[in-house]
């Protein structure tokens, strides 16, 4: 009886002793279960999950380097890790730490228990199924979106992120959107996007156009235009060309895409020349620029730079 007894307070004991761990992870009751890991860029990255799960079990926060991982996938190039997860109600996203960002698992189910990761994983840098990686693998990153008119538009980036997600191509009119921001007068989608070099331009669609999102990268995900610095209306807002002319008496070009194809930020400067629009169409003579130009979804302001003297907007 008394062995007996002994074994019991053994069992009790040991019992204890291996539930405290799990009772004291309070920083394990993230809101994400972590499905797998990679390290790199778009064009060269690595699975590191097996490595993270190592980090995750220390239960540190740490510095995002190739010494971490122990592996450079891109040299010379700034690298990301993308984390795939899965929310408590079962939609998936992915969570992105650029090279020397600080990571914390405390979002994480399990993190440092390292519970996770270990199914299998068929999927890429994009998430989505392999089949899916040719539409989703173009050459532009959208900004942001708008729908209207020059004097009113509206920011649609969410609503169009939602037709995305969808996955398909549709053709453009206020019921897409569910509003209608200038009566009678014809309406325009334009998306400023970023090109794999860094450089930004827009792309316009006149209403009842259709509109196919193969060219952006991640259309179908719909993880885009979530910047905030970014689109008509937000703090400082976005130089946006609306037109641009140049030449002189009757001599005149478009420059309109010439110059959105250079334009940055909040702010436009440059010497106004040929070689500013790529073309020269009236040799011999003086030429002027004329651009009209507004910032987010301000009023339309025009100026007038002689060839020679620098253009600055606004």
């Amino acid at each position: 009886m008394q062995r007996r007894h002994c074994t019991l307070a053994l069992a009790a004991l040991l019992a204890t002793a291996l539930s405290r761990p799990a009772l004291a992870r309070d920083d394990d009751d993230g809101e994400f279960l972590i499905l797998h890991a990679r390290y790199g860029t778009e064009e060269r990255n690595v699975n590191v999950t097996e490595r993270l799960r190592e980090l995750a079990r220390q239960d540190r926060r740490f510095r995002l380097t190739n010494d971490v991982f122990g592996v450079d996938p891109d040299p010379g190039r700034t690298k990301t890790l993308r984390i795939f997860a899965r929310d408590r109600q079962g939609r998936e996203r992915s969570f992105d730490f650029r090279e020397y960002d600080t990571v914390d698992g405390a979002q994480f189910i399990g993190w440092g228990g390292g519970r996770w990761g270990e199914g299998e994983w068929s999927r890429g840098w994009h998430g989505g199924p392999p089949r899916d990686e040719g539409r989703d693998s173009g050459e532009f990153t959208i900004l942001y979106a708008t729908y209207g008119t020059s004097r009113r538009e509206v920011d649609v980036t969410d609503h169009l992120r939602e037709l995305a997600r969808r996955d398909q191509r549709f053709r453009l009119g206020n019921e897409v959107f569910g509003m209608d921001p200038d009566p009678g007068q014809t309406k325009r989608l334009r998306i400023v996007a970023r090109d794999r070099g860094g450089r930004e331009r827009s792309f316009e669609y006149r209403e009842y156009d259709t509109v196919d999102g193969a060219q952006f990268v991640g259309w179908g995900r719909g993880d885009w235009g979530r910047g905030g610095d970014y689109g008509p209306g937000r703090p400082g807002g976005r130089l946006v060309i609306e037109s641009a002319s140049y030449g002189s008496d009757n001599r005149w070009i478009d420059a309109t895409q010439a110059l959105r194809a250079q334009a940055r930020g909040d702010r436009f400067e440059a010497e106004v020349s040929n070689e500013l629009v790529g073309y020269d169409p009236a040799p011999g003579q003086r030429k002027l620029l004329n651009v009209s130009f507004r910032l987010g979804n301000g009023p339309v302001n025009t100026v007038r730079v002689r060839e020679g003297d620098r253009l600055r907007l606004p």
